[in-house]
């Protein structure tokens, strides 16, 4: 699927980040479309994590603008931008002893006045949430009686509650078993939002509209990931071998990876 042609929501323009005065982000400019699916993919350590923090606002860069609708992120209040973007961080915080369903009913907060209750809408918003992510079981669990992979599915639902034009999640699937990886990518995928990605796994990466590439701050390459994941990108970045197989069953292509070192 294109979404070439879609109106532009989020766009990074030569954007950079230091910590301690080193350079984590370095001059990236992205975009991101309407409806499309935008995996971001790099070794660790490449900036992935930082750059999804500058793409939401909870950085301000030190160089370049990140504009939302065409808006500088800087203009807007934390409680507009919450309303348009949600960010599921990789080491989200813990809520200790809150209910699942509290933990969700918290993504309404931007949508909210200070002594505004939920509404019958908001319920229904925070159920499917829940739903949305397999918990319905556990709406009334405690949170420190749940797994690490539901505790990430509770970060999810949450997020979807802002009902965000932009959803960003930084490996989603770190802390899940593979039945909840592939449930969680589908449900990702049939999210009818824009969505960014930062995805260790490159099979994953292929059910992607488009691909960025982040190797030591910088953005080396963007496109579809055919463009992206090629043998000699993947040698370059991120020193493997790569062989391209076809599932006989589906015609599906998997990737596979050998070290560089065992050649």
């Amino acid at each position: 699927m294109t979404h070439a042609h879609a109106p532009l929501l989020l766009q990074a323009q030569h954007i950079g980040w230091r910590a301690k005065g080193v350079p984590i982000v370095r001059d990236v400019s992205i975009a991101l479309h309407t409806g499309e699916t935008l995996g971001l993919i790099g070794p660790n350590g490449s900036g992935k994590s930082t750059l999804l923090r500058l793409l939401t606002g909870i950085l301000a860069p030190d160089q370049g603008e990140v504009l939302l609708h065409g808006s500088p992120l800087r203009h807007l209040s934390r409680r507009a931008i919450a309303q348009q973007l949600a960010l599921v961080s990789q080491m989200a915080e813990t809520l200790d002893a809150i209910q699942v369903w509290d933990a969700v009913e918290l993504g309404r907060t931007p949508w909210l006045s200070a002594l505004q209750p939920l509404s019958p809408d908001d319920h229904n918003t925070v159920r499917e949430a829940i739903a949305a992510v397999g918990l319905q079981d556990k709406a009334r669990s405690a949170w420190n009686t749940l797994s690490g992979g539901e505790r990430q599915r509770v970060h999810i639902a949450r997020a979807l509650a802002q009902q965000p034009r932009v959803l960003l999640l930084d490996e989603p699937t770190n802390h899940l078993d593979i039945h909840q990886q592939l449930s969680l990518m589908q449900l990702v995928q049939s999210l009818p939002i824009a969505k960014v990605v930062a995805l260790h796994d490159l099979n994953q990466a292929l059910l992607c509209d488009r691909l960025a590439v982040m190797h030591q701050g910088q953005l080396v390459r963007v496109g579809t990931p055919d463009e992206v994941l090629t043998p000699a990108l993947l040698q370059d970045i991120f020193k493997v071998h790569m062989r391209t197989l076809i599932d006989p069953l589906d015609g599906t292509r998997v990737l596979r990876f050998q070290s560089l070192s065992s050649s």
